[in-house]
């Protein structure tokens, strides 16, 4: 009779440990390095003679960002950069901004204005994957996540492991207590 009580919480474990077992082979397939990056600059409308920020989120080595309208610049891994566009950049004109991880390479939009300002603009960076990446890896749309996963690493698995471990042995804990009570 005991057997049948344990039982669905040891399916249960089993069903929790074989669920988690795909991410931490693919984390360690990968060795925990990021090939997708979200570049990003701020604000995406400005004046020439301004100044934007440049972010490569996602990228695990220094990217760089380039573009007709500013010098090449270096973005290290987990920061971002200032970029002052040309004074001679032509009002109105949309310009490609270049970025580089490693070896994919995306491109987001930068439009000049008129006016005198380089504050943020509620207007989204647009990405669109460059051809050279298009024939090496597809990018879709990379939903759900927001900017919130960076990685994993082996503290943080043991750690999780860990917790899954104390979860099943107080459930075993109190169904023995129970049996025991009564």
């Amino acid at each position: 009779m005991r057997a049948i009580r344990v039982a669905p919480a040891a399916l249960l474990g089993s069903v929790a440990l074989a669920l988690t077992a795909p991410a931490t082979a693919a984390y360690a397939a990968s060795a925990g390095t990021s090939t997708s990056f979200t570049p990003s600059v701020t604000p995406s409308v400005v004046a020439p003679g301004g100044q934007v920020t440049l972010g490569a989120m996602g990228c695990d080595v220094a990217a760089t960002a380039s573009s007709g309208v500013f010098d090449t610049t270096t973005i290290p891994s987990g920061q971002s950069a200032t970029a002052t566009v040309d004074w001679d950049a032509r009002r109105g004109a949309v310009y490609e901004v270049k970025f580089n991880c490693g070896g994919t390479t995306r491109v987001v939009e930068l439009t000049i204005t008129g006016g005198a300002t380089s504050t943020p603009t509620s207007t989204p960076t647009t990405t669109r994957p460059t051809a050279s990446t298009t024939a090496l890896a597809p990018s879709g749309v990379q939903g759900g996540l927001g900017g919130s996963v960076d990685g994993f690493d082996a503290g943080e698995i043991a750690a999780g492991s860990a917790l899954v471990l104390a979860a099943a042995g107080g459930a075993v804990y109190v169904m023995r207590r129970r049996r025991g009570s009564h």
